[in-house]
C-alpha cells in the first residue's frame, strides 16, 4: 500500500467526495489521503495526509479553489492540482486562471458543480491522477507501482477494482497509464519517400498532460523561430480560446485558437478548436487553416492524426511533427506520413510525459525518429527546424 498514490479530494459537496472517492478506490495503484470541504480544511489536512495529488473543485465557500491555489504558491507547495469543476459563465477564464497559478490540468465535470454523471470522466480523470501523482511520487524518491504490479492487484482482487461499467480495468488502460506489460522494442522505421528538405511547419499532437507541457515548451521557443505552428491539444469545446490566450502571454510567438482560412504564416502558432478536427489545405500560393465538423478520428475531434495527415499531404518533407504526452494513440500513426514524406519527427519519453500513451505507440511504431525530454523540447523543436537541410 506504501507504493500507491495518494489523493486529497477537495469537493464542497459530500455526494462528489463520495463518488470521486469511489473512483480512486476502485483504481488499483491509487488511494484516497483524505477528503476535504474547501481549500482551507485541504490547507490544514495536507501536512497531515501528505498527499501525492490534489483533485480540486473551483467553486467552493469560505476558500475557493482560486484562493486555495493562490496560497498553495505562497506557501511553496509543490503537490500537483487537478481541477474537477463545472462551467461557469466565466468558466473557461477561471479555468485558465487557475493554470496560470500553478494548476496542472482540469477536467469539466459533466452536468452542474453536484453531478450523477461524476463517472463518465473517469477515463479523464484517473490518468491524471495517476500520471501527475506518480511523476510527484518520482521527483521525491517514492517509489509507484508498475503496469505488472496492479494487474497483479487487479487479479488479487478483481471485486474491488472494476471499471464503473462493472468488467475488470482494461489492459490496454493501464498500460496506456503506467506503460506496457511487455515493452515492445520499436518496429522497422519507414523508409522516407525524399530526404529531408528545409521546415517549413511545425505540427504537434497532445493530450493529457498537455497544458502543463505546452505551457513549459512555449515558454521556451526562440523568438526567431520564423516557422508556423499547428497544435492540437484534445481539450472541450468553449476553453480553446482562453488556453490559446493564456500561451499567448508566456510565448515568443503569436498564439491564437485557430479560425477557419487562417493564414498559416511565420511566427504564428494556432491551437485547434475544442471539437473542431484542424487540417492544412493550400489554397493557390497560400496554406490556411480549414476547420472540421467531421466523424472522430482515434477517439478525438480534434485529432492529431488528422493534423498530421494533412500537414503530410501538403508539406512532406518540409515538415516537423512532434507526439508528446497523451493517453491512447491519437496521432502514432500518421506521424509515421510525415516521416514517410520525408519530414522529421520527435516524440516525448517516458520519464517526462505525464501518460506515455501517444508518444510510445508512435515510438513502437517506429515513427519516431528521436526521444526528447520535456525540459529540452523546446530547444530540439528549435534546432531541428532552424537546421540547414
Amino acid at each position: 500500500m506504501a507504493d500507491e498514490i495518494a489523493v486529497l479530494i477537495v469537493d464542497d459537496s459530500a455526494l462528489m467526495r463520495n463518488l470521486i472517492g469511489k473512483m480512486v478506490e476502485e483504481t488499483p495503484g491509487l488511494i484516497i489521503a483524505d477528503k476535504a470541504m474547501n481549500g482551507r480544511f485541504a490547507l490544514d489536512k495536507i501536512p497531515r495526509v501528505n498527499p501525492d495529488i490534489i483533485c480540486l473543485d473551483l467553486e467552493m465557500p469560505e476558500m475557493n479553489g482560486i484562493e486555495f491555489l493562490r496560497e498553495r504558491k505562497r506557501l511553496g507547495i509543490e503537490i500537483p492540482v487537478v481541477i474537477l469543476s463545472s462551467i461557469a459563465a466565466r468558466g473557461a477564464e477561471i479555468t485558465m486562471e487557475a493554470l496560470a497559478l500553478g494548476a496542472s490540468d482540469f477536467v469539466q465535470k459533466p452536468s452542474g458543480s453536484i453531478s450523477g454523471d461524476i463517472h463518465t470522466v473517469h477515463d479523464t480523470l484517473i490518468p491524471m491522477l495517476v500520471g501527475y501523482g506518480g511523476q510527484y511520487r518520482k521527483l521525491k524518491g517514492k517509489k509507484v507501482l508498475t503496469a505488472q504490479e496492479v494487474m497483479a492487484q487487479v487479479k488479487a482482487a478483481p471485486a474491488a477494482s472494476q471499471t464503473p461499467g462493472g468488467t475488470p480495468p482494461r489492459t490496454d488502460y493501464i498500460s496506456s497509464i503506467l506503460g506496457p506489460l511487455n515493452p515492445a522494442s520499436p518496429a522497422k522505421a519507414p523508409t522516407p519517400i525524399r530526404k529531408p528538405a528545409k521546415t517549413d511547419i511545425i505540427a504537434i499532437g497532445i493530450s493529457t498532460g498537455g497544458p502543463d507541457a505546452l505551457r513549459v515548451v512555449f515558454s521556451k521557443l526562440d523568438a526567431d523561430l520564423k516557422i508556423p505552428i499547428v497544435v492540437v491539444q484534445h481539450m472541450p469545446p468553449g476553453f480553446t480560446s482562453e488556453f490559446a490566450k493564456s500561451l499567448d502571454r508566456i510565448c515568443p510567438l503569436d498564439v491564437k485558437e485557430a479560425e477557419e482560412g487562417d493564414a498559416i504564416i511565420p511566427g504564428r502558432v494556432i491551437i485547434a478548436q475544442g471539437n473542431k478536427h484542424l487540417e492544412v489545405e493550400r489554397q493557390g500560393t497560400q496554406v490556411v487553416a480549414h476547420l472540421s465538423d467531421a466523424p472522430l478520428v482515434s477517439g478525438h475531434r480534434p485529432s492529431a492524426d488528422v493534423l498530421f495527415a494533412s500537414v503530410a499531404l501538403v508539406y512532406q518533407n518540409h515538415a516537423l511533427g512532434v507526439i508528446m504526452t497523451g493517453m491512447g494513440r491519437d496521432g502514432a500513426q500518421q506521424l509515421g506520413t510525415i516521416y514517410k514524406e520525408g519530414g522529421m519527427t520527435l516524440g516525448q519519453d517516458e520519464h517526462s510525459s505525464v501518460v506515455y500513451g501517444m508518444p510510445r505507440v508512435a515510438y513502437e511504431l517506429g515513427h519516431v525518429m528521436e526521444q526528447v525530454t520535456l525540459d529540452n523540447m523546446a530547444s530540439r523543436i528549435c534546432s531541428v527546424a532552424k537546421a540547414v537541410r
